[in-house]
C-alpha cells in the first residue's frame, strides 16, 4: 500500500516520489536477463541495525518492494526505463529475472498471493492505458487519488484478472498471514477507508468510518491486528477542506500519524503523536514494534528516516540516518533482512532505489 504505494517540489520529493507509479501502453509483460545489480553500499553513520547493505536497482523511481511469503521473490513499482508513471515488476530476491507484469496505466502496491505464483496490485489501465493526469500545480503539494482497482496476475504477467470493480481509488493491499484475506484502502464509500475481503474479492468488510484519511494498512505477524496511517479532523473547516479536495480526487498528505486496530476493526487507537508525516508502517518480526518512515524531526524537509516504535507509542528508535528519503520498510519472512526504498546514492536528483540489508538487533 498500496495503499500501499500504497508516488514535485524538492522539499517534498521523497515522500511522493516513492509512492509513484510507471506508464506504458504495451500489453505484454517484459523481462530482462541482465545480471542483478547487488551493489554494496556503506550504511550511514549511526545505522547500527543495518549490515551488508546492497543496492538492488539503479535508475528511475523504485519503491514499495515487498517479499513473497517464501522469501524467493520481490514485487515493486518503478518508473525505470524513462516511464512517466509506475509499472509493476517482479524479480527474484537477488535482483535477477526482472519481469514487468502490468499492462499500462499506473500501478501501485503489489503483494504476493499464497504459493508465490500469483500476485495482486492496484492499476488504472481499465480507465486508460496512459498515465493519469497529474494534479494541477496550483493546488500545491497534493497526491492524486487515481482510479485504481485491484488486479491479480501470474508472476510472469500472464492470466491477469480484475479482482475489484469500483472505478475509484482501491489499492494499498496486503495479504493476511494465513493467506485468506486482503486488507486494502478504498474510496468506494466516499471517504478513504480501510476494508478487508477474501482473496477472491468476496465478503468485503469496512473497518474504519471516522472522516479523514485512513490508509497503508498492514497485518501483524499473527494476523490479529492491523497498523495503518491516518489523519482525522477535529476542526470542521479543515475537514471540509479535506472533503472538498477529495471530491477533486486529491489529498494533501502533510500530516499522518500511526494507528492500530484489531483485525475486525475494533479497538482503534493512535500510536504516535509525532507531528509531520508518518507513513509506510509494517511490523518487526516479533510483532512488538512498528517500523515506519517519518519526517517528524523536520516536517518541512525531504529527510524521511526509518524508525521503530512500540504499540503504546514508547521506545521510539531511529533506524536510518541518511539525509535523504528512506521509506517502505519490510522484513524478510525469516526476519533476517530489511528491504526499503531510499534516495541515498542516487545518480540523479529524485531517483529512488531499492536496498536490502542484514538486520542486526
Amino acid at each position: 500500500m498500496s495503499t500501499t504505494t500504497h508516488r514535485i517540489s524538492v522539499a517534498a520529493a521523497a515522500l511522493a516520489a516513492s509512492i509513484m507509479a510507471a506508464c506504458s501502453s504495451q500489453p505484454a509483460p517484459a523481462s530482462s536477463s541482465a545480471q542483478p545489480l547487488r551493489r554494496p553500499i556503506a550504511a550511514s553513520e549511526g545505522e547500527a541495525h543495518l549490515a551488508n547493505l546492497l543496492q538492488l536497482t539503479d535508475g528511475g523511481e523504485n519503491a514499495e518492494a515487498y517479499f513473497s511469503a517464501d522469501g524467493k521473490y520481490i514485487t515493486f513499482q518503478s518508473t525505470r526505463d524513462g516511464r512517466a508513471c509506475d509499472q509493476q515488476y517482479v524479480m527474484r530476491a537477488d535482483g535477477s529475472e526482472l519481469t514487468k507484469v502490468s499492462r499500462g496505466g499506473k500501478t501501485t502496491c503489489g503483494w504476493f498471493l499464497p504459493g508465490s505464483k500469483r500476485l495482486f496490485f492496484g492499476a488504472t489501465h481499465h480507465a486508460d492505458t496512459a498515465c493519469p493526469v497529474k494534479p494541477d500545480p496550483s493546488a500545491g503539494y497534493v497526491w492524486g487519488i487515481d482510479p485504481y482497482d485491484i488486479y491479480t496476475t501470474d508472476i510472469d504477467g500472464k492470466n491477469m484478472k480484475r479482482l475489484t470493480n469500483y472505478g475509484v481509488y482501491t489499492a494499498e493491499g496486503v495479504l493476511s498471514p494465513d493467506g485468506k484475506r486482503i486488507v486494502f484502502t478504498s474510496l468506494k464509500d466516499g471517504d478513504l477507508d480501510i476494508y478487508t475481503m477474501n482473496v477472491d474479492g468476496t465478503d468485503v468488510k469496512r473497518l474504519t468510518t471516522t472522516p479523514g484519511y485512513d490508509g497503508g494498512p498492514w497485518w501483524s505477524p499473527d494476523g490479529t491486528k492491523i497498523v495503518y496511517r491516518a489523519w482525522h479532523y477535529d476542526n470542521p473547516a479543515e475537514l471540509k477542506a479535506y472533503q472538498d479536495l477529495l471530491a477533486k480526487r486529491m489529498i494533501r498528505p502533510n500530516r499522518m500519524e500511526l494507528f492500530v486496530m484489531n483485525a475486525d476493526g475494533s479497538d482503534q487507537r493512535q500510536i504516535t503523536k509525532l507531528g509531520g508525516a508518518n507513513f509506510g508502517p509494517s511490523w518487526t518480526p516479533d510483532g512488538r514494534h512498528i517500523i515506519f518512515s517519518s519526517n517528524h524531526k523536520n516536517p518541512r524537509s525531504r529527510n524521511f528516516d526509518l524508525f521503530t516504535v512500540a504499540l503504546d507509542g514508547s521506545d521510539l528508535t531511529q533506524i536510518t540516518t541518511n539525509p535523504e528519503f528512506d521509506g517502505f520498510p519490510m522484513f524478510s519472512p525469516d526476519g533476517k533482512k530489511l528491504i526499503f526504498a531510499s534516495n541515498r546514492g542516487a545518480t540523479k536528483e529524485g531517483e529512488t532505489n531499492l536496498f536490502v540489508a542484514e538486520w542486526k538487533n
